[in-house]
Formats: C-alpha cells, structure tokens, sequence
C-alpha cells in the first residue's frame, strides 16, 4: 500500500512544485514592477520639486517687505504679506497698457497663426498638385535659418515702408505663415482618413467645406498646441519689441520688466510682483487647454 501511495504521489509533485514557481515568479515580477513605479514617482516628484521651487520663491518675495527678500533661511511664506507691492508696481510704470499691448500683439500673433498654417497644412496634405512634396521641403528647410542672419533684411524692409515705430512687425508677419505651425497640422491632418474628404467630395462639397466642416473641427488638439506655442514665442518676445517699438505707451510687458528693472533695479519685491502678473496668462491658458494640448502633441507623430 505504501509503495502505490508513493507511487501515486510521484507524478503531483512537479505540478506542484511547477504551480508554486509560477507563484513566486509572477510575485517577484509584481514587486519589481512596485519598486520601479515607486522610484519612477519618487524622481519625477523630486524633479518637479525643483522646477517649482523657483516660481514659489518669486511668488513669495512679491508679497514680502524690501528688507526680507534675501534672508536666510528663506521665508517661504512671508510674515506679513505686503499687498501693496502690486499696486506700487502697477503705478510705477504704465503696467496696464503694456498688458494690454502684450495681450494684443499674441493675440493677433495666435490668430494669424492658425489661420494661415491651417490653410497651407490641408493644402500639403490633402490636395493633389504639382511640387508639392518639393515646396513642403522647401518650407520645412527654412526651420535651419537663424533668425539673426534675416533680422537685418527684416528690419530694412519694415523702415522702407514705415512700419517701424508701430506693432505691425510684431503680429503682421504672423499672417503669413510660419514653418512649424504648418509641419505640426499637416502631420496630424495626415492621421484624418482620407475616406472622409473623399465622402464629401462625392456628395459636391466644395475644397473650402471639406477645410471648414471636416478638418477643422477635427483638428482641435493640434489648433490648441499651436495657440499655446505661438502665444508663448509672442508673449516671452523680447528682441523684436526692443527692435520695432520706440514709444513708453507702445512696450509690451517683457519690455516693460527691462525697464523697470533698469529704472528701480533694487526694488526686488516690485520686480518679482511683475514676474507673476508677466506669467499669469501663461498659466490659465495652460490650465485651460493642456487637455487638448497633450492630445495635439501626441498625435501630431502618428501617420496615416
């Protein structure tokens, strides 16, 4: 009887000792994909600490007193606040109207931006003509030019025709058309079926009416990446106001920053009271559009 128990037994204890590796190796690798989702957090939380702590120091030093911004240990949250740094800062330098310049030179710069690379974007990539692979290299080359060697070109051709002194050199250009804005929606216009256009076409709508009512409402996601670029590049723009611009009322608010800083260079809480209001529609379109922004970027790299 022993020897069939045992005999019995035999063949169970592979499968058994096979279950238990399986165990084991299916919790070792459960551990070890724990351990580096755990250390993968740890070091985008760490970088993410760092890249913060900047903006929390500049924050905080616009509502402290001018005899604590450089104090050690750094006051994080300043005892008292001092409000009257924004309105001082607001009064020091016509703050509201080069706002308002700013606002209106991205605005533009956005729009102007999006309308025409939409426009060049379905032409190189739905519509059938001749060179057109060759022009779209030729336009995407024109990425590897520096701005400084047509910054002169440039400025000759805006004085010859009078435009230096104003805004126009500053969002005029914009309706042009730009390289990126046209690389980035054409390569998410070519991830749309072409059955769609195809379907319209079929039923008489015309080149325009596929552009508006097709591609356009489908390409929220990239339109939104390229708003919040091309706003930011206008917004952040230094040289080309200091270039054009010559007037106090006509400087937009990165101008503005310089001067100030120049005008009253030791006044660090006023100066960092500017930094937040210069950054602040930075932020709410960011946090307003980064849905559609994440979407534009990611799908911009797929192909039909």
């Amino acid at each position: 009887m022993s020897s069939t128990n045992a005999t019995q037994a035999a063949p169970s204890r592979p499968k058994e000792f096979l279950s238990r590796f399986h165990v084991s190796t299916w919790q070792s690798q459960r551990l070890q994909q724990r351990v580096t989702h755990t250390l993968s957090h740890l070091i985008l939380i760490s970088g993410a600490v760092v890249m913060v702590l900047p903006f929390l120091w500049m924050l905080a030093t616009s509502f402290k007193a001018p005899g604590k911004t450089f104090v050690y240990p750094p006051e994080w949250i300043p005892a008292p606040f001092i409000w009257e740094n924004y309105p001082n800062m607001w009064t020091a330098l016509p703050f509201g109207q080069f706002f308002i310049n700013s606002i209106k030179i991205a605005g533009l710069t956005m729009i102007g931006q999006l309308v025409t690379c939409s426009m060049a974007a379905f032409a190189f990539s739905i519509l059938k003509f001749r060179a057109r692979e060759i022009l779209f290299l030729l336009l995407i080359a024109t990425l590897m030019i520096p701005y400084q060697v047509t910054l002169i070109p440039t400025f000759i051709l805006f004085s010859k025709i009078g435009w230096v002194g104003t805004h126009l050199p500053l969002w005029v250009p914009a309706f042009w058309g730009g390289a990126f804005g046209t690389f980035l929606l054409r390569q998410f216009y070519l991830t749309i079926p072409l059955d769609l256009a195809e379907s319209a076409r079929i039923d008489g709508a015309s080149i325009w009416q596929i552009f508006r009512h097709i591609y356009i409402p489908l390409s929220g996601p990239a339109m939104a990446a390229l708003a919040i670029f091309t706003f930011m590049w206008s917004w952040n723009d230094l040289l080309n106001p200091l270039i054009y611009v010559t007037e106090l009322d006509q400087l937009t608010l990165t101008i503005g920053l310089s001067f100030f800083q120049n005008q009253y260079g030791g006044k660090w809480t006023l100066m960092m009271a500017g930094a937040v209001v210069s950054i602040l529609p930075i932020l709410v379109i960011f946090f307003f559009a980064q849905k559609y922004f994440i979407q534009g970027i990611a799908m911009t790299g797929l192909k039909r």
